[in-house]
């Protein structure tokens, strides 16, 4: 890798490591960049050569941690039904416990919520997406839109990993969360519930509409 390369990537992942750091301090807003380069030991004029301001060093903090996501699951989406496996959701709790403070960032809602949404867009549109091609390859019809059943997967995914990486001590294993996810994904609600058999049909009176 040529040296100017590497001069980059450790000066991105100082600057980095400096916002998580100090968002974790003292919350994002009161954060500003003088703050974020005393902290990497930078220049300001480093910082602008890289970033426009800390909204976008944030947003490629999303961008980053996508992006090394994206590449460790890929292998294991290839096959239309792996997903069934659990594998995917262990491999994000996994890279999540690795990069456990800038996750937490993220999913605190830090940046006004924009990071969050970033990552929730993103997760949302890869899950239809694999949905859409398990479904096609297994000749199945969804019973439910598939954006909104990617969104409620990833919705669900992201409030169980954002409790488990802010509990301390660590309660739960990986392995042990994912287990619970797969089978609440494969057997629903009513079943992780307690209840035996097939659900009563709603009456009129207990109806949403």
């Amino acid at each position: 890798m040529p040296q100017e390369d590497r001069r980059t990537r450790r000066t991105r992942r100082l600057l980095r490591d400096a916002l998580v750091a100090l968002v974790l301090e003292r919350g994002y807003a009161g954060i500003t960049v003088e703050d974020i380069t005393e902290r990497a030991d930078l220049g300001r004029a480093t910082f602008y050569s890289h970033y426009t301001d800390k909204d976008a060093l944030l947003s490629q903090i999303v961008a980053d941690l996508q992006a090394e996501l994206d590449s460790r699951l890929e292998p294991l989406l290839r096959a239309p039904s792996v997903g069934f496996s659990g594998k995917p959701i262990l491999e994000m709790f996994r890279h999540a416990a690795e990069e456990r403070d800038a996750y937490r960032v993220i999913l605190r809602g830090e940046g006004d919520g924009r990071a969050l949404r970033e990552l929730m867009e993103a997760r949302s549109a890869a899950a239809a997406t694999v949905f859409g091609h398990r479904a096609r390859a297994m000749e199945v019809t969804p019973r439910i839109d598939i954006d909104v059943l990617a969104r409620a997967w990833v919705g669900e995914q992201i409030a169980v990993l954002r409790w488990w990486l802010e509990a301390e001590p660590q309660q739960l294993s990986a392995e042990a969360v994912t287990h619970m996810l797969l089978e609440l994904s494969l057997r629903g609600r009513y079943w992780a519930n307690g209840f035996d058999g097939d659900p009563p049909a709603a009456s009129e009176e207990g109806s949403p509409d």
